[in-house]
């Protein structure tokens, strides 16, 4: 959390405070999501690239949470709420399972336009609100977010944030013969969105979930591994079935798998040269 001092709100949502933007910041989400709109052709998914349009996201710069929530509830139910910053786990896991997706209100400096650590409003609008306007992808997240309670009771969010990150952050879809982008990290991010599915570094690996649940992750560069799902109703179907019990229960009695490792019974789409990675540790 950072730091952050709790708002009066228990749900610690706070107002996004629209009018309060300045003309600096809408046109650096302007500038972000024209780059990144051109760039994305042909690269995400159609799902998401459909959802832009939908919602207009790309209209008077930064979006007005109000406006776009009342798109949203007509599509699938969600709605964005504003927090001050990343929130305690329980509080994001309630609002998941209730439909609510928190999102930062600020937007980063025209200094920050490649890089911030910090999700702003850009990556978590731009980035995640378009396939919560997709009503199997809005059914998982909200699936997510139940599971998520269920996990913090029995102490094994840790497993089950890899599961985020290597779908909702990070993840990659089947397009016929193809690979596109879905994941929120990916296309708000425009070396990345190069990166995922063109460098040969990378491995990308056909989706098992047990598989992700084990796998560490990196949060400071760009992905040693990508996972890989065949179609959204089916990322749905393989959480809504499973009892994710004996799930972890088995999980406590297996070693983590290190990022760039490939199993022999991994489904191997690219086996990437680790390249990259390897030249930042030289670098290093």
């Amino acid at each position: 959390m950072h730091g952050l001092k709790k708002p009066d709100s228990p749900d610690w949502t706070i107002p996004q405070d629209w009018a309060a933007y300045t003309a600096l910041e809408h046109q650096t989400w302007d500038r972000l999501f024209e780059r990144q709109s051109a760039m994305l052709q042909g690269r995400a998914s159609d799902a998401f690239l459909k959802a832009v349009d939908v919602l207009r996201l790309g209209q008077s710069g930064i979006p007005d949470f109000a406006v776009l929530n009342e798109k949203l509830a007509k599509l699938t139910g969600f709605e964005v709420v504003a927090v001050p910053g990343l929130v305690p786990d329980e509080v994001f896991f309630d609002h998941l399972a209730h439909r609510r997706f928190v999102s930062g209100r600020f937007i980063r400096t025209p200094e920050q336009m490649d890089y911030l650590e910090e999700p702003d409003i850009f990556h978590d609008v731009f980035g995640h609100v378009p396939l919560l306007a997709n009503p199997v992808f809005a059914d998982y997240m909200q699936a997510y977010g139940q599971g998520g309670q269920r996990a913090a009771g029995l102490g094994v969010i840790a497993n089950l944030s890899r599961l985020y990150w290597y779908t909702v952050e990070f993840g990659l879809i089947r397009n016929g013969g193809d690979l596109n982008i879905y994941g929120a990290g990916i296309v708000s991010s425009f070396g990345e969105t190069q990166f995922a599915l063109d460098d040969p570094s990378p491995n990308r690996l056909g989706f098992d979930l047990t598989r992700v649940m084990r796998t560490k992750y990196r949060i400071d560069d760009y992905q040693q591994t990508y996972f890989v799902i065949d179609s959204f109703e089916d990322l749905l179907r393989q959480t809504l079935d499973t009892d994710f019990g004996p799930v972890y229960a088995a999980l406590a009695g297996q070693p983590d798998i290190e990022i760039e490792t490939i199993l022999p019974d991994d489904r191997v789409i690219t086996r990437g040269t680790q390249a990259y990675a390897h030249g930042k540790l030289v670098a290093a």
